[in-house]
């Protein structure tokens, strides 16, 4: 592959040698060796800290090893198949026919295309049916695993939850029967909980194809999602790979805390990462430090679904501040919280005050976001953007969505009230003040509260971002540069909702869209919609079964044999309260919120709120 770039954009997407890789062990019998396969660029994939993880915690394992492999992107994908020319790992150049196992981390649904190309560039058989005995097993993991029937039959065994807990095991059963048959090895992976094999469960769908349900002699069902316990005690690296060239995300990550228990309704994120489970102190700095000094990076992001939220954000940014200011290493929060602490917060860091500043109220109007379950007042819009212009800030970026279960025409509007509310509140503060609106479709998700719920079709998020586009320019006629807007074209969000709610139906939709060029979907100089509308036809689905169905309660859903951990009587009664536009408290003691109820949500028998062995599972 190396004698091709010269050739591609962006050869250090491929060139490897990056500081901090480590060299391909030798084996000494039994040794299983893994490509962590990403299927997207390489500045995507170096991005995500799950892959960092995943690489270093396989490299200590004494009975396995591992390398990596990214998308190539279109140009690089002709110029192999040209040369005839394998897809091979960054480490050695070893075709990825090669390895024992490749695995590939599932963050997009739009990225499903691209894992049809690593294999097939790879020299493996696309359907793991078609698979002998010298091919390598093809693994899944990540939050694509649970919802992974599209993908079931291209895959031989997903691993369902936190890699740190379960790959370690799993790659201990393959070393243990390397050499046995294929499905001896799969049948002793399916053992192994958290593991589910496709091929050992088959799927019976009721009259009409609307539900389904799922039978198994050789797996227990439901696959429970594994996690860790203590993030304490959890492997984390001493060392990060440092890219060899820009990536988006460019920085030491250091994760402060995973899980959420705000319940924001649309966030499928907050509710399969439960329960929450912090990082010490004492652990967050001196792990970010060390990282700091070996990789020489100029910026730390402290990273979890809201950090704001974590209980000793105060105290780690004033030790980290202390320490990395004189090196000129800045801090990041990636996720702000909608209230002044937040702001305060953010201000007291010198690097975040040099651009602007983002929050995500996500809905126009306070009934909307009550449904959403958001936790984000009129009062607290107001106070957090007087905050921020008051400390210097002169810039403000919103996130919203549209085609949220309820939304009407007034909650579109109040997306521009919201603008135009801090704009004036800039104005107020003296400052030259800019509000940019970015607007995206909903997607309703699996293991949420409104996986049951509808997704608002092509025509109707179109017409929503074209209401939002000529309300703003009639309201201010055009000439308003103070406030920007831009939303997503909803064809891609419509794809993805048919992905995210699917079942192994859209298997062949997915073969055929991708025999026709489909590459890159979530890219949009690579999409083509009409390319996806005619794999539909020609294999008989239909998308709109998928996406814009409203589901019954009592239907067999596509992932019931997944067990995320929440459990359905939980996510029922919050689409109950969702409905009927009733706000769920946060059900971990912060900011005041002391005593507060357990919700019951499913996993608290292991939440360390509670303690271990707390209130018995719905």
């Amino acid at each position: 592959m190396w004698p091709l770039l010269s050739d591609v954009k962006r050869p250090s997407r491929y060139a490897g040698c990056e500081f901090g890789s480590l060299p391909p062990k030798e084996d000494s019998g039994g040794m299983v060796r893994v490509c962590l396969a990403f299927p997207d660029v390489y500045e995507i994939g170096m991005s995500y800290l799950g892959f960092q993880i995943l690489y270093f915690l396989v490299k200590g394992l004494p009975w396995a090893d591992a390398e990596r492999a990214y998308c190539p992107w279109t140009d690089l994908e002709g110029l192999l198949r040209e040369k005839g020319m394998p897809l091979a790992s960054m480490e050695s150049g070893r075709p990825l026919d090669r390895f024992d196992v490749v695995g590939f981390t599932l963050q997009y649904e739009l990225s499903y295309t691209n894992v049809l190309t690593m294999l097939d560039l790879g020299g493996i058989p696309l359907l793991a049916g078609d698979r002998g005995e010298d091919h390598p097993l093809v693994a899944a993991g990540g939050p694509g695993a649970l919802a992974p029937e599209p993908m079931a039959p291209f895959v031989d065994f997903f691993c369902v939850g936190e890699g740190e807990e379960l790959l370690p095991e799993a790659l201990k059963v393959l070393s243990e029967t390397k050499g046995r048959p294929r499905k001896e090895r799969l049948e002793a992976l399916a053992r192994v909980e958290g593991v589910y094999v496709p091929s050992l469960v088959e799927c019976d769908f009721s009259p009409g194809g609307r539900g389904m349900t799922f039978r198994s002699s050789a797996l227990p069902l439901p696959v429970h999602r594994r996690i860790v316990d203590s993030l304490d005690g959890a492997f984390y690296p001493d060392m990060l790979l440092v890219p060899s060239g820009g990536i988006v995300h460019d920085r030491v990550p250091m994760e402060l805390f995973r899980g959420c228990t705000r319940g924001c309704r649309f966030c499928q994120a907050g509710m399969v990462t439960r329960p929450v489970r912090e990082r010490s102190v004492k652990t967050v700095v001196k792990k970010t430090l060390s990282l700091v000094e070996k990789t020489g990076w100029e910026e730390v992001g402290l990273l979890s679904l809201a950090s704001c939220d974590y209980s000793g954000i105060s105290p780690v940014i004033r030790e980290l501040s202390a320490a990395l200011a004189p090196k000129n290493v800045k801090i990041s929060l990636p996720s702000l919280r909608m209230d002044a602490f937040s702001v305060h917060l953010a201000a007291e860091m010198e690097s975040m005050r040099r651009g602007g500043v983002t929050f995500a109220p996500e809905a126009g109007t306070q009934r909307l976001r009550n449904v959403i379950n958001k936790g984000v007042s009129d009062e607290d819009f107001t106070q957090c953007l007087e905050t921020a212009f008051s400390k210097g800030w002169d810039r403000v970026k919103l996130y919203f969505m549209m085609g949220l279960p309820t939304e009407t025409a007034e909650d579109l509007e109040g997306i521009l009230d919201l603008a135009e509310r801090a704009l004036s509140i800039g104005k107020s503060r003296g400052k030259k003040a800019q509000v940019a609106l970015s607007v995206a479709g909903f997607v309703p998700k699996a293991h949420t509260p409104f996986q049951w719920e509808p997704q608002a079709g092509v025509d109707e998020l179109r017409s929503a971002g074209r209401f939002l586009k000529g309300k703003l320019a009639s309201r201010h006629g055009g000439k308003n540069s103070r406030i920007s807007l831009k939303y997503h074209e909803p064809e891609q969000t419509f794809l993805e909702g048919v992905f995210a709610r699917g079942d192994r139906r859209l298997a062949p939709v997915l073969l055929e869209a991708w025999k026709s060029g489909a590459r890159f979907d979530g890219w949009s100089e690579t999409f083509s919609l009409p390319r996806w509308m005619e794999a539909f036809e020609k294999t008989g689905i239909d998308p709109a079964e998928f996406a814009a169905r409203r589901r019954a309660a009592d239907e067999g859903l596509p992932w019931d044999h997944i067990d995320a951990g929440v459990s359905k009587a939980f996510l029922l009664r919050e689409r109950d309260r969702a409905l009927g536009e009733l706000v769920s408290p946060d059900c971990r003691p912060l900011g005041g919120n002391e005593g507060a109820p357990c919700r019951a949500c499913g996993v608290q028998d292991r939440c360390p709120v509670l303690g271990k062995g707390g209130a018995s599972r719905d």
